[in-house]
C-alpha cells in the first residue's frame, strides 16, 4: 500500500502570498503606447495627405556626391509624391505597431528617429518635385548636419560624463558659450587656432569646476545652478564683447577658420568619405572623444566608478571610492569636452564670436543625452537628428518649395524636433539613480 502524498495547507489571512498569475498590464504603459502610436500615425497621414498627394506632377532629384570626387555617383530621380507616399505608409505602419503590439522600451527611441528622419525626407521629396535646375545636393545637407551637429555632440558628452557621475549639467549651454569666447579670443590675440582651441576648453573646464565647486562642495540645487551659470556667462561674455570686441575686432576678434583636413584614401570613399574625412580638427577630436567616452564608460575601472558614483555613491564610498573626487574630476572634465564645442562655434565655423552664439545649443544638448537615455551612442544619434532638422531650414531656402513657408517655422524645427523627441515620445526615461542628488558622508 503506497502512502498517499501529504499537500500542505495553503496559507490565508492577509499575509499569504498572492497565487501567481496572468501580469497585468500597467495603464500608464498602455496609455503611453496608445497615445505615441496615434501621435506616429497622424504624422504618417500628414506626410501621405500633405507632402504625397499634396505634390507637384515630375520627379524629385538628389545628388550624392560632387563634381570633385573621385568617384561618381549618378543623381537619384524618383517620383516625388509616389515616394512621399511611401514614407508616409511606413510611418502609418510603425504606428499601427506602436498602437497594437508596441515596441520594446529600448527600441523606441530608434523609431522615433526613423519617424522624424522618414518625415524630413518625405518633406524634401515635395520640395524638390518638379523643381527645374540641379538636383538636390543631399550630400552637402548630410556634410552641413554633421557641421551642425559637432557642438551638440560635444555638449551631450559632457552632458554624459557629468550626470553618470551624479551632478546635472544643465550649464553646458554657458560652456559652450565660454569656449567660443574664449577660443575667438585667443587665437585672435595669439594668432594661433591652436592656442584659441586649447583656451576654449580651459574656459569650459572652469565653468565645469565652478558648478562643481557649488555642487559638490556647497550643496546648491543643481537645476537652479546650471541656470544661474548660463545667465552668468550670458552676462559676462555680452559685457565682455561689447567693451573689448567690438572697439577692437581686429585685435580680439579676428581668429582665423579652422581649414579642412582631407585624410588620403579615406577621404575617396563614396559618400562616407567626404562626411567624415574631409573636415577640420576640432571634428577630429570630436570621433576621438566619442570613442575614449564610448569605451571608458562601460570597458574601463574608470567608468565603472563613475557609475557607480551617479547610481549608488553610498555603496561606492563604502567599498573605498572617493565619491567626491570623482564627481569633480568628472564635471571639469566635462567642462573640457562642452569649452571644445564653443571653439567650433568660433574658429571652427564662423571665424569670429558674436553675443550669445551658442542660441541654445546647450541645451538641445541636453535633450540628446535624454533622448539618448544617458547612453554616448543614442546621444550622438539624437543630436545628428537634430543636426539635420536644422539644415533643412538652410536646404530649403536654397531650393524653394512649391508653397512659400516662413522663414521663423524652418527655423523653428530642431527645437520642434527637440521637444517631440523628449515629450513623452521616447517613453519613460530614467537618468541615473544618483543624477542631481548631493552626497555627504553622515
Amino acid at each position: 500500500m503506497t502512502a498517499e502524498p501529504v499537500t500542505a495547507p495553503r496559507p490565508s489571512g492577509p499575509d499569504a502570498p498572492v497565487p501567481a498569475g496572468p501580469e497585468v498590464a500597467d495603464p500608464r504603459a498602455t496609455r503611453r503606447r496608445i497615445v505615441s502610436g496615434a501621435i506616429i500615425v497622424v504624422v504618417g497621414i500628414i506626410a501621405i495627405l500633405a507632402w504625397g498627394l499634396g505634390a507637384n506632377p515630375g520627379h524629385a532629384a538628389f545628388s550624392l556626391s560632387s563634381s570633385s570626387d573621385k568617384v561618381h555617383i549618378p543623381a537619384i530621380r524618383v517620383p516625388g509624391g509616389t515616394a512621399a507616399i511611401v514614407l508616409g505608409a511606413v510611418i502609418v505602419a510603425l504606428g499601427a505597431w506602436q498602437l497594437v503590439r508596441g515596441f520594446p522600451r529600448r527600441a523606441f527611441r530608434w523609431v522615433v528617429g526613423a519617424v522624424i528622419l522618414l518625415f524630413a525626407l518625405a518633406f524634401l521629396c515635395w520640395a524638390a518635385t518638379g523643381q527645374p535646375g540641379t538636383p538636390i545636393d543631399l550630400l552637402g545637407a548630410l556634410q552641413l548636419s554633421i557641421f551642425a551637429a559637432t557642438p551638440l555632440i560635444l555638449g551631450a558628452l559632457a552632458g554624459i560624463v557629468g550626470e553618470r557621475s551624479g551632478v546635472i549639467n544643465v550649464a553646458i549651454e554657458g560652456q559652450l558659450l565660454a569656449g567660443a569666447f574664449a577660443g575667438a579670443l585667443f587665437a585672435s590675440v595669439a594668432h594661433s587656432d591652436g592656442v584659441g582651441i586649447i583656451g576654449a576648453a580651459l574656459a569650459g573646464g572652469l565653468i565645469g569646476a565652478l558648478l562643481a565647486v557649488f555642487a559638490i562642495r556647497y550643496l546648491v540645487n543643481q537645476v537652479v545652478l546650471g541656470v544661474v551659470i548660463n545667465l552668468l556667462v550670458l552676462g559676462l561674455t555680452s559685457y565682455l564683447y561689447h567693451a573689448l570686441m567690438q572697439e577692437d575686432a581686429q585685435t580680439y576678434n579676428s581668429p582665423s577658420v579652422l581649414a579642412p583636413i582631407r585624410i588620403p584614401v579615406l577621404a575617396d570613399i563614396p559618400i562616407l568619405g567626404p562626411l567624415l574625412f574631409d573636415a577640420n580638427i576640432i571634428v577630429y577630436l570630436m570621433y576621438v572623444l566619442i570613442a575614449v567616452v564610448d569605451v571608458g564608460l562601460f570597458r574601463t575601472r574608470w567608468g565603472l566608478r563613475t557609475r557607480a558614483v551617479g547610481e549608488h555613491p553610498r555603496a561606492a564610498d563604502t567599498v573605498g571610492i572617493n565619491v567626491r573626487r570623482i564627481r569633480y574630476r568628472n564635471v571639469i572634465l566635462a567642462g573640457l569636452i562642452a569649452g571644445l564645442g564653443g571653439a567650433f562655434l568660433t574658429i571652427g565655423a564662423v571665424g569670429s564670436f558674436s553675443a550669445n552664439i551658442s542660441s541654445g545649443k546647450g541645451f538641445i544638448a541636453l535633450a540628446a543625452v535624454i533622448f539618448g537615455r544617458w547612453s554616448p551612442r543614442g546621444a550622438i544619434a539624437a543630436a545628428l537628428l537634430f543636426g539635420f532638422t536644422n539644415e533643412l531650414q538652410v536646404l530649403l531656402s536654397v531650393v524653394g518649395t512649391p508653397v512659400q513657408i516662413p522663414s521663423a517655422f524652418l527655423a523653428m524645427l530642431p527645437y520642434v524636433a527637440t521637444l517631440f523627441a523628449v515629450a513623452g515620445l521616447v517613453g519613460k526615461v530614467s537618468a541615473p539613480a544618483a543624477d542631481g542628488v548631493p552626497y555627504t558622508k553622515e
